[in-house]
């Protein structure tokens, strides 16, 4: 049977799968990370490129998907043209590496942008990135996939399959309870027992804290699972128009230092050590970030 359809297939209503997560006796030569959230608009795209971008300076062989199907933006926070080569992929015109965006050790497979044929298709697209994950992950060091927002089958199932889930949250009282529901469901469906928070847009340390402590308790609380926080995003006081250019840049600044600090605190705790290059002691990010 098909290694895809067979992880598919190993669920059923009542079945359970104890946490994907890799540990030092279990690891596998490709991380995979999922940058999720219950709600759109928390910064889901740019935390993803960001992390992609740095891990693959680091030396690490990086690839990032974007798995909004539809509704890709990662290339366009690049300043890239707008293609739908993802098509010729899935209708087998184009092979992975005519598709993909190669950037040294860091590439992006994007999606597409407003395709007919993509919206009228019944593809299941979930079953299709696992099925190219399956088929390259020998060639990366780590697989990053900005995931679509939200609790659909296709988010739930790419999400699952991942070693880790970084579940982006903001202070706002819908993105906290969309974020809980988003872990529930994981956990009732497939048995997830470990996410990463990262609060976004917060502006003050007890704000950012108290997301923490009201999400992290309600989750052990209602679910019986234990959160992990990963690092906390602040506003910064910057266009929206330029927010990505400065976010994405390689500029030597406090920004770019909690960012590395974060990633190097992340790989060294679960298995897949980074050099620390820069110090820093929390993330900034802007207001108006989005998907």
């Amino acid at each position: 049977m098909h290694k895809t359809s067979e992880w598919l297939l190993s669920f059923s209503s009542n079945q359970k799968l104890n946490s994907r997560s890799l540990s030092l006796e279990d690891f596998r030569p490709c991380t995979k990370i999922s940058i999720t959230g219950g709600k759109g608009g928390v910064g889901k795209t740019s935390i993803s490129l960001k992390a992609a971008q740095e891990l693959a300076k680091s030396g690490h062989r990086t690839l990032l998907i974007d798995c909004d199907s539809n509704l890709s933006n990662t290339a366009i926070k690049l300043g890239l043209p707008l293609d739908n080569k993802f098509e010729k992929l899935l209708s087998a015109e184009a092979s992975f590496e005519d598709v993909l965006i190669q950037q040294g050790n860091f590439h992006l497979l994007p999606a597409c942008n407003g395709s007919i044929s993509l919206f009228e298709s019944k593809l299941n697209f979930a079953e299709i990135i696992i099925d190219i994950i399956n088929s390259h992950e020998h060639e990366y060091d780590y697989i990053l996939l900005d995931c679509p927002a939200g609790v659909s089958r296709e988010a739930l199932t790419l999400n699952a399959f991942c070693d880790y889930r970084w579940v982006v949250v903001t202070p706002d009282k819908s993105s906290i309870t969309d974020s809980y529901s988003l872990i529930k469901l994981l956990h009732n469906r497939f048995g997830t027992k470990e996410n990463h928070l990262i609060v976004n847009m917060f502006q003050t340390e007890k704000q950012m804290q108290k997301v923490v402590s009201t999400l992290g308790q309600t989750i052990e609380n209602f679910i019986g699972i234990k959160t992990s926080f990963l690092g906390g995003v602040k506003k910064a006081e910057i266009s929206a128009d330029g927010f990505d250019t400065f976010f994405l840049s390689e500029t030597n600044n406090e920004w770019q230092k909690n960012f590395v600090k974060l990633l190097y605190e992340f790989t060294e705790k679960n298995g897949g050590p980074m050099a620390a290059r820069l110090q820093g002691t929390s993330l900034m990010a802007h207001e108006h970030d989005v998907h």
